[in-house]
């Protein structure tokens, strides 16, 4: 598997270097400035350790005193995310967690799939935004705000009904599965209380991130806000969803070409030529911040902080 990224990953360069050579494309940073790069990077690695806080809250017995470690763990699971292909990378969070926690596989798995409904539904709340901001009308505003506002509150609804959710699957799955059961209840959010923490912690750092990206697709490709948060969506989703390639060459920056023409970009001619070369940009962007956070994450996990 390590193999097969490499030679993706030096295939993909080669390409790039084909069809707009690297210089080019870098330069686009040049333009923007350094303190641009700064700054959205600054943002991203932040937003690793609001993730990190937010599994650090969700499971405080077994956790607590240990945030450094957590946060390796973190990244190290979110960079495996981002380099195995189909989404493999998930595997490793509960075993990670079984071994540094000895949290059971099951429960581990359990706050995963929760944690990961959230991711999904942050994401598309934050990149509807782009979608509420290019409605024309202040009637068609209200009528798409109050529907934004519908999307943003349904995890609440769900964490409300799953005692209901709970009770149907024990009297639907076999008795063997009684103690899975009890797992998966247990990965859930404990209390309404950790329930909105874990939440909002997902909100703020979905929008964050989408903010950023959206952000960097505007000073780089020239985007509007609603192309540049179309873009930002797409990318997230290529490598949210099990079709993205081994660090995401390709299937990424293919993404956010295509979540920005879906939201208004230019579709042909020169625009698509920058918006490809801000997408290529941006995924590099992404993968930097990842290797900088979890290079970081090995000194913050030295000691117990």
């Amino acid at each position: 598997m390590t193999l097969l990224t490499l030679a993706i990953v030096i295939l993909y360069a080669a390409f790039i270097q084909w069809v707009w050579g690297w210089g080019s494309v870098l330069a686009l940073w040049e333009a923007a400035g350094l303190g641009s790069a700064l700054a959205a990077l600054a943002a991203l690695l932040a937003t690793y350790v609001l993730r990190t806080w937010r599994i650090y809250d969700y499971f405080p017995k077994e956790t607590g005193g240990r945030f450094g470690t957590l946060l390796r763990l973190t990244q190290v699971h979110n960079l495996l995310n981002i380099m195995l292909p189909f989404r493999s990378g998930e595997a490793s969070f509960p075993l990670l967690m079984k071994r540094e926690f000895d949290l059971p596989l099951a429960r581990g798995t359990a706050a995963l799939f929760v944690m990961r409904l959230f991711d999904l539904h942050a994401l598309l709340a934050a990149a509807g935004i782009g979608l509420v901001l290019q409605t024309d009308g202040q009637m068609g505003a209200l009528w798409a705000w109050g529907l934004w506002l519908v999307f943003l509150v349904l995890p609440a609804a769900g964490f409300a009904l799953r005692g209901w959710g709970i009770k149907l699957a024990a009297k639907i799955l076999p008795a063997k599965a009684e103690k899975l059961l009890e797992e998966v209840e247990a990965g859930l959010p404990v209390d309404t209380n950790a329930f909105v923490r874990a939440w909002g912690a997902t909100l703020i750092n979905w929008f964050t991130k989408i903010a950023v990206l959206a952000w960097v697709l505007a000073i780089l490709g020239g985007l509007t806000i609603g192309p540049g948060f179309g873009g930002a969506l797409g990318g997230e989703l290529s490598s949210v969803l099990p079709v993205h390639a081994p660090a995401g060459v390709g299937t990424y920056p293919a993404g956010i070409s295509a979540g920005a023409i879906a939201f208004g970009a230019e579709a042909s001619g020169l625009p698509l030529e920058e918006l490809g070369q801000a997408a290529v940009n941006t995924h590099l962007l992404v993968i930097v911040s990842s290797l900088i956070g979890t290079a970081l994450s090995l000194f913050a996990a030295r000691g117990k902080v």
